[in-house]
């Protein structure tokens, strides 16, 4: 889905909890993605233990690549509503130039399906 950006901050809140259960009791993982011109950059959160305390954070940067550490369940809180309450979704509307092809997502997925380094 299209970043929420219209929405108000309790939605996003709401929005984000209810990920975070779904990651938390099913084989999926919450994935933000990022486009600006020239970079696109790639979130995954992943429960990293049975009782959803702590999450695997996967990022990749396409100049970057890939990293992985273990973060707090108040962490992925905290990121996921920041990333979800920016006041815009294009790049143009970003930093004024060219808008990006996509702008940026916000998807629950099967673990399976998420792409890994």
């Amino acid at each position: 889905m299209t970043v929420p950006t219209d929405r108000d901050h309790a939605s996003v809140v709401a929005l984000v909890e209810c990920a975070l259960v779904e990651v938390t009791h099913e084989a999926v993982g919450a994935v933000f993605v990022s486009r600006q011109i020239g970079r696109a950059t790639r979130t995954q959160y992943v429960a990293a233990d049975d009782v959803g305390e702590q999450f695997q954070k996967r990022h990749f940067d396409n100049r970057l690549g890939w990293h992985e550490t273990t973060v707090p369940r108040q962490t992925v809180r905290d990121e996921l509503i920041t990333q979800l309450t920016r006041s815009a979704s294009t790049t143009a509307e970003r930093s004024g130039e060219e808008a990006a092809s996509e702008p940026d997502t916000f998807v629950v997925k099967p673990v399976r399906e998420l792409r890994t380094p």
